[in-house]
C-alpha cells in the first residue's frame, strides 16, 4: 500500500492527535515526559506492523515533506539562540563533546565485550554500538557494505538498520525519565524568566495572530535560504555538511546580527509564533519517521543482539546520570541536556530534541540545553564517529 505525499501528511497528523490524546489521559507517558510523536509514532508503527505479519500488507509513505521539516526546525533553533545564550553555553559544549567523544569508546567496547563473551564476531559489537546507535540508519547504512564484505556479517545491512531503529525508539523513551528523575532527586528548578525554545504552553494560544505567523515565516524562509547558499560555500571548500546545519547557522547568524541594525523591527526570537512553527514541523517530522518504521525488521534480531542493545540502554542511562549530569554542573539545564544526549547517544538528533522538548513543556524553560544539544548532535558526532569506528575496526578486525 503506497501513500502519497498528502495521505502521509494526514498519517502523521492522526499520529499526533493519537499521541497527544494518550499522554493527556495516561499519567505514566506524561509524568514521564514521553514525547508525544513518539507515543503515536510507536503505536502507528506497531499497527503497521501488525498489518504486515498477519495481513502480508506493507505500508510505504511517501517522505518528501520530512526533510523539508527537519530543515524548518533547525532554523527555527538558530533562530531562537540569542548570543548571550551561546556564550553561557560554550563552556558545557566543549564538556559534552568530550564526554560524547569519550562515549562513543565506551559504547563500542561493551559491545565487542558482549558480542566475544557471546560467541560472536567482536566487530559485531561496532556494527551494534556506535554505527547503529550514535550513527543513525544513515551510519548504517553507509557502514554496512564493509561489514558484510571485509568482516564477514551476514545480513550486516539488516542488523544495522535494525538496531538503529531500536535506538530510535528507546532514544525517545528514556530521556524524559532520566530527566524527570534527575529534577526529583536533585530538587531543581529551572529559570522561571526564560522563554521556551520549541513548543508552548497550551493555554497561552491566544497571544498568536496572523501578523506573527507572516512574521515567523518570512524570516524562517530568508533564514533557509540564506542557510543553502552556506551550504553551497562550504561545498566549494570540500566541506560536506546536512542542509539543516548550515540553516542552523544560518539562524544563529541572523538573530543575532539583524536586530541590531533594525532595532524597530519585532524580531520573532523568543516568541511564541517561532515556538508554534518549531513545535509542528517537529511533531510531524517525528511522527511521519515513527509511523514509518518497519518493526518487523526487529524480530530478525537474535538473542545476543538484542543482549547487546539492552544493555546499552542501561549504559546510556547510567552515563547520564552520572557522568554527564555532575560535569555539567548538576543544574536543571543539565538534567535537560541528559534527556537530550541520551536519546541523541542511542538514536538521533531529532529525537533528542523531542526528549527535551517535552521535558521543558512539562517542568520549564532550558534555552542552554537547546543549542549544546543540537550543534553535539548535527555535526561533530560525526566526525568524532568515523574517527572511533575506523580505530576500533582496525584494532579488532
Amino acid at each position: 500500500m503506497e501513500l502519497d505525499t498528502r495521505q502521509t501528511l494526514i498519517a502523521a497528523i492522526l499520529v499526533l492527535y493519537l499521541g497527544r490524546f494518550l499522554n493527556a489521559r495516561l499519567a505514566l507517558l506524561r509524568n514521564y515526559n514521553i514525547p508525544e510523536p513518539v507515543t503515536g509514532g510507536l503505536l502507528a508503527s506497531i499497527f503497521f506492523g501488525l498489518l504486515y505479519t498477519f495481513a502480508d500488507i506493507e505500508v510505504n509513505f511517501d517522505m518528501a515533506n520530512r526533510d523539508m521539516l527537519l530543515v524548518v526546525f533547525f532554523t527555527t533553533i538558530g533562530l531562537s539562540s540569542r548570543i548571550d545564550v551561546l556564550k553561557a553555553g560554550g563552556k558545557s559544549l566543549g564538556i559534552l563533546l568530550l564526554l560524547a567523544a569519550g562515549y562513543l569508546l565506551i559504547q563500542n567496547l561493551v559491545g565487542i565485550g558482549i558480542s566475544a563473551a557471546t560467541g560472536s564476531v567482536p566487530v559485531l559489537g561496532v556494527l551494534t554500538g556506535s554505527v547503529s546507535l550514535s550513527g543513525g540508519h544513515g551510519t548504517a547504512i553507509a557502514w554496512a557494505p564493509t561489514f558484510a564484505r571485509d568482516y564477514g556479517i551476514l545480513y550486516a545491512m539488516e542488523i544495522g538498520l535494525a538496531c538503529a531503529t531500536f535506538g530510535l525508539i528507546f532514544g525517545g523513551i528514556i530521556g524524559g525519565p532520566i530527566a524527570r528523575f534527575l529534577v526529583w532527586r536533585h530538587k531543581l528548578t529551572p529559570d522561571a524568566t526564560g522563554d521556551l525554545t520549541v513548543g508552548f504552553r497550551y493555554k497561552e494560544h491566544e497571544i498568536i495572530n496572523v501578523d506573527s505567523i507572516l512574521q515567523v515565516l518570512l524570516v524562517i524562509a530568508i533564514a533557509i535560504g540564506l542557510g543553502l547558499h552556506l551550504n553551497l560555500l562550504f561545498g566549494s571548500w570540500g566541506v560536506k555538511l546536512p542542509d539543516f546545519v548550515t540553516c542552523l547557522f544560518a539562524g544563529i547568524i541572523l538573530t543575532n546580527s539583524l536586530p541590531r541594525f533594525l532595532p524597530k523591527y519585532q524580531w520573532p526570537s523568543g516568541t511564541r509564533s517561532l515556538a508554534l512553527v518549531s513545535d509542528v514541523s517537529l511533531g510531524l517530522f517525528l511522527a511521519m519517521s515513527l509511523m514509518s518504521l518497519q518493526l518487523w525488521a526487529l524480530a530478525d534480531l537474535a538473542g545476543s543482539m538484542m543482549l547487546l542493545l539492552v544493555a546499552q540502554v542501561v549504559l546510556i542511562s547510567l552515563f547520564s546520570i552520572f557522568v554527564v549530569f555532575r560535569a555539567l554542573g548538576g543544574d536543571y539545564d543539565a538534567a535537560v541536556i541528559c534527556s537530550g544526549y541520551s536519546g541523541l547517544a542511542l538514536g538521533a538528533t531529532p529525537t533528542a530534541i523531542a526528549n527535551m522538548t517535552a521535558v521543558t513543556k512539562s517542568l520549564g524553560p532550558a534555552p542552554r540545553a537547546f543549542i549544546v544539544v543540537p550543534l553535539v548532535g548535527a555535526f561533530f558526532i560525526d566526525l568524532f564517529n568515523a574517527v572511533v569506528i575506523n580505530l576500533l575496526l582496525a584494532w579488532f578486525g
